[in-house]
């Protein structure tokens, strides 16, 4: 197998993507549940439940794809995503913050909503019927489609009652569900390349590619987890290191593999940066499922990261200052210092926090809150900002504003 051609960026869409860390996770997990059953790991069950919800809380935002159907990418369905998103990070970050709701909520989303895309799948027109007459890799695609949305019912009943198997079986049956994922996964990404009309997204008034959805997610998550920081480091609330370190690898994970943006800089979505991506992955499912093994190293490479991210940003953003005073003698239009300043403010702010992750009591733990959630104000606005220069690049008919921000 060609892995270069398999991992393409034409032929790895956002939903391939998705589908391909969902079954990695559920791989992981599956594997990981065996020397937990035996008393050989601890395991933290809310990183798992949380990290599931950020999963479908990314299908939402940036697809309109929830549990129990696609939907029209309104404000609301982008809300509705948001809130999940909200609910699995403090799931991830506060033990027991939310007693039951997670597991309900996923309840919800497994059960109800695997049964609701089963039905969908066999009475509509255009899926079960059409799929069988055109044969070929569309009967691979109900396949896996029927062992995922069977598998995923399943799980649903063990979330309800998680007496009903033993850990061993429940194991057992999450590394099904995860192999049908992945499969899956590649199925659609056969299809997708075969038939590009098939890759079709639900319109509607809201217009978030995955760099923008990630954007949008990072700064909700950044937000969260520096407003929390503050009663956590008051010894009001108990906090949740490795899952934290988790998230944010899982972050790091997806923007890798879905635009090649890594920590670091924008680079083409190769082989290397997309395998990398998948390593980070990995390594986020298990910082968030079993405490405590990978902070340390975790902490050295999040800090490490951020740190050089944002020195080569900074170091970017200078020479651009040099060339363009060299070169312009005319203004730079208000909307891109707002830009730049943005960035900076951004970089500046990341160099801060990867600082204080190597640096023991280098900021207090205040400082540190307040510094994530001004990071996470800043990323929303310098999304607005993308939304403006859009517009005027829409008008203008230049090149767009993501090229803008990622040069």
């Amino acid at each position: 197998m060609n892995l270069t051609k398999v991992f393409s960026e034409s032929e790895l869409s956002l939903e391939v993507v998705i589908l391909m860390i969902a079954g990695l996770i559920l791989l992981i997990t599956g594997i990981l549940l065996f020397p937990v059953a035996t008393g050989g790991l601890p395991y933290y069950e809310n990183g798992l439940y949380g990290l599931l919800l950020v999963m479908f809380s990314l299908q939402i935002i940036s697809m309109g794809k929830t549990p129990f159907g696609d939907l029209r990418r309104s404000k609301f369905v982008v809300l509705a995503g948001l809130i999940v998103g909200g609910i699995g990070t403090i799931t991830c970050f506060i033990p027991d913050a939310f007693n039951d709701i997670p597991r309900l909520l996923l309840f919800l989303f497994f059960g109800p909503g695997g049964a609701l895309l089963l039905l969908q799948m066999i009475l509509s027109k255009d899926k079960l019927k059409a799929w069988s007459k055109y044969g070929g890799i569309f009967k691979h695609l109900i396949a896996g489609c029927t062992v995922a949305y069977v598998s995923s019912i399943l799980i649903s009943v063990l979330l309800w009652n998680q007496s009903l198997l033993s850990v061993q079986m429940t194991a057992i049956l999450v590394l099904i569900y995860g192999v049908a994922v992945v499969y899956l996964s590649f199925v659609l990404r056969k299809i997708y390349s075969t038939y590009p009309q098939e890759q079709k997204s639900k319109d509607g008034e809201v217009e978030l590619p995955i760099d923008r959805a990630m954007i949008l997610f990072t700064s909700v998550f950044m937000i969260i987890l520096g407003v929390l920081l503050i009663p956590v480091n008051l010894g009001l609330l108990p906090f949740s290191g490795s899952a934290q370190l988790g998230l944010l690898m899982m972050i790091f994970a997806i923007q890798m593999i879905a635009s090649g943006s890594t920590p670091i800089g924008v680079f083409p979505r190769s082989l290397p940066v997309i395998l990398i991506g998948f390593v980070f992955a990995a390594l986020g499912t298990v910082s968030c499922i079993i405490p405590e093994v990978l902070v340390y190293p975790l902490t050295v490479l999040v800090g490490v990261l951020n740190i050089l991210g944002g020195a080569i940003s900074i170091g970017k953003f200078l020479g651009r200052r040099v060339s363009s005073t060299d070169q312009q003698k005319g203004k730079i239009p208000k909307i891109l210092v707002k830009l730049n300043v943005s960035q900076l403010i951004l970089n500046v702010l990341a160099i801060a926090f990867g600082l204080s992750m190597l640096i023991s009591h280098l900021l207090p733990g205040l400082v540190i809150g307040v510094v994530l959630a001004a990071n996470g104000v800043v990323l929303l606005y310098l999304l607005y900002i993308l939304f403006i220069i859009d517009r005027i690049q829409k008008e203008m008919g230049t090149e767009s504003s993501l090229e803008i921000y990622q040069s």
